[in-house]
């Protein structure tokens, strides 16, 4: 009688990691802090180190605070080791959210925790904990921490910097925990601790459509917290557009009558050409638009960033947006149009110009005094948003002074070259004079797969 080993390969497949995911999938660190935004695929990246970790024969415990994130990790790792389960060999249990290699400590498990109380019971190698600013620190420093003695393991930590729409269901003591715990893994220099930021614009898998969506009903404060995952409390006071108000500015699309003027306001580049158009206030206001808008006020009603195009195709372009106002009358021009610099572009307006699209060099040159003009127009509430220009309204959101060695703005708008819309709006919106008024009371309302084969080991008597 001869006892042999029938080896049976089984293909595990999880999804193919992005660049931000891979990188801390392939970190050696003991320690990982990830601080990621929304949808980023900060669940998806610890599904796939799970399913690793798991396949390499390890104990993997999963927790949440909340159901709706344990559920989308067990549908991952589900997903990916159900061939296995298949085979025999391993158990699955859905109710206890757990499969196992029978007969070993083999076991990847989801569970909802959220403090000390609620992980007791279990143990692991690779502990993960996923919404950690949301988690009670005595879950790490009570449980979690003598969990991985015994066996040298691994954590990892999870999460999006809080915003208001957490507060209510934190169990956290510190609101600030989890920043304060990345901010010590970005200091270490042993190699134990490792800490990685990285966007919801990050991940390739999402559409720009779905980001969109997402930042019309965001503040300035929630899209730094959750899409640019930003916690640094100081990051509002270095906006360069703080001033915009977007609970009263940034408004609902409706029908603009073509007796109010049209400026369109230009940014030149072969590669990233942009532009903005508004519309002026003229009174009595039409059906849908906000009640407390003024006479003058001004209105973003398109914003345009093409690529690379020629100029005959940009005037085509903008003879669409302003198509309602070309059908009333087919001389019509624009009250104005603006863009570009001074001295070095005069010829690009001039090509412009003569494909019928005039524009004039603006009368502002200096940056910082074109954005005081506008910051003047946004204390006033005088500068709208269709809040379907979600380019603008990022960069808005987005544009920031550069910060000197000692954490003070400086200023320099940090990495200028990106805000091609911000540079259509200083430049022409500078064209107009904020009213030097004294406001008394408040008038307003004012995806792909990577594999990997599992050997199944099986005695056979012969």
């Amino acid at each position: 009688m001869t006892t042999e080993t029938e080896i049976k390969e089984v293909k595990v497949v999880t999804r193919l990691p992005h660049v931000e995911q891979e990188r801390f999938r392939v970190s050696k660190a003991k320690h990982k802090v990830i601080r990621a935004g929304r949808r980023g695929g900060k669940t998806v990246g610890v599904g796939i180190i799970s399913v690793d970790a798991f396949v390499d024969g390890r104990r993997v415990l999963y927790t949440a605070p909340t159901s709706e994130q344990t559920d989308a990790f067990w549908y991952e790792v589900t997903r990916a080791l159900q061939p296995l389960v298949d085979t025999g060999v391993y158990k699955k249990n859905e109710s206890e959210r757990y499969i196992e290699r029978i007969g070993t400590r083999n076991r990847i498990k989801a569970k909802t925790a959220w403090d000390a109380n609620s992980l007791r019971g279990d143990y692991a190698d690779l502990l993960i904990f996923d919404e950690y600013q949301l988690t009670n620190e005595d879950a790490w420093e009570v449980v979690g921490m003598p969990m991985l003695l015994d066996f040298n393991g691994d954590v990892v930590f999870v999460y999006t910097p809080p915003s208001l729409r957490s507060t209510g269901v934190s169990k956290a003591r510190d609101p600030r925990h989890a920043a304060k715990l990345f901010k010590m893994a970005a200091a270490d220099t042993t190699g134990r601790w490792e800490a990685f930021h990285f966007t919801s614009h990050d991940n390739p898998y999402i559409s720009r459509e779905a980001l969109g969506e997402l930042v019309k009903d965001m503040s300035k404060q929630s899209y730094r917290q959750e899409i640019m995952a930003e916690d640094d409390e100081l990051q509002l006071s270095w906006l360069v557009y703080k001033a915009f108000n977007e609970q009263l500015c940034k408004i609902k699309r409706f029908e603009l009558p073509t007796t109010w003027p049209v400026y369109s306001y230009h940014d030149f580049g072969p590669a990233n050409p942009a532009a903005l158009f508004f519309a002026q206030v003229r009174l009595p206001l039409p059906p849908g638009a906000p009640p407390y808008m003024r006479l003058n006020d001004l209105v973003c009603f398109k914003e345009y960033l093409p690529g690379g195009l020629g100029a005959p195709q940009h005037v085509i372009a903008f003879r669409e947006i302003c198509l309602n106002w070309f059908l009333k009358n087919k001389d019509w021009r624009p009250e104005k149009s603006i863009g570009g610099n001074v001295t070095t572009e005069e010829q690009t307006r001039q090509l412009y110009g003569m494909h019928g699209w005039p524009i004039q060099a603006p009368k502002i040159t200096h940056v910082n005094a074109q954005i005081d003009r506008v910051v003047g127009l946004m204390e006033l509430n005088k500068v709208y948003s269709f809040e379907d220009n979600v380019n603008w309204l990022e960069e808005l959101m987005n544009c920031l002074w550069e910060i000197d060695a000692e954490g003070r703005p400086t200023n320099k708008i940090k990495n200028e070259q990106n805000f091609h819309l911000c540079a259509c709006a200083r430049t022409g919106l500078s064209d107009f004079t904020p009213e030097t008024v004294v406001l008394s009371g408040n008038p307003y309302p004012h995806s792909a797969a990577r594999g990997r084969s599992v050997g199944i080991g099986r005695m056979v008597r012969r």
